[in-house]
């Protein structure tokens, strides 16, 4: 089962199975105990969020552009001619298996309530919902 959570929402092992903060920032102060997994390359670029946050594009455009970062070649994929990453296409599937095996809660520094987050849109590219 895959979830989605607040990193500040109440801890509740059983219910959250493997918490992976899924953000650039760790945040000050945050104790390592609050997740299991920090994996900032799933979260949006800090030009990303600082656009979305300062109002200078739309929530649509901001799903677009995280949608495309996410699935972005590294230079790895330059120096590979045979195997390509294409991003994090192998880690949304690493995580897509580990949720069928179990539970998965993607966290970020958003409320718990907050509609517009990208761990929402995560959640949909790990489930292949677009």
């Amino acid at each position: 089962m895959l979830r989605t959570g607040s990193i500040s929402s109440p801890i509740d092992r059983r219910r959250d199975g493997l918490r992976i903060l899924a953000s650039r920032f760790r945040g000050r102060g945050l104790p390592a105990v609050r997740y299991d997994v920090w994996m900032p390359n799933l979260g949006p670029s800090e030009r990303l969020l600082s656009a979305f946050r300062q109002r200078r594009i739309s929530w649509a455009q901001f799903a677009r552009e995280y949608r495309r970062e996410i699935y972005l070649d590294g230079p790895i994929d330059a120096r590979s001619r045979t195997i390509r990453n294409h991003g994090q296409k192998f880690t949304l599937r690493l995580i897509g298996q580990l949720a069928q095996r179990g539970t998965v809660t993607l966290l970020c520094h958003c409320a718990q309530d907050e509609p517009h987050c990208h761990r929402h849109l995560l959640y949909r590219l790990i489930l292949k919902k677009r």
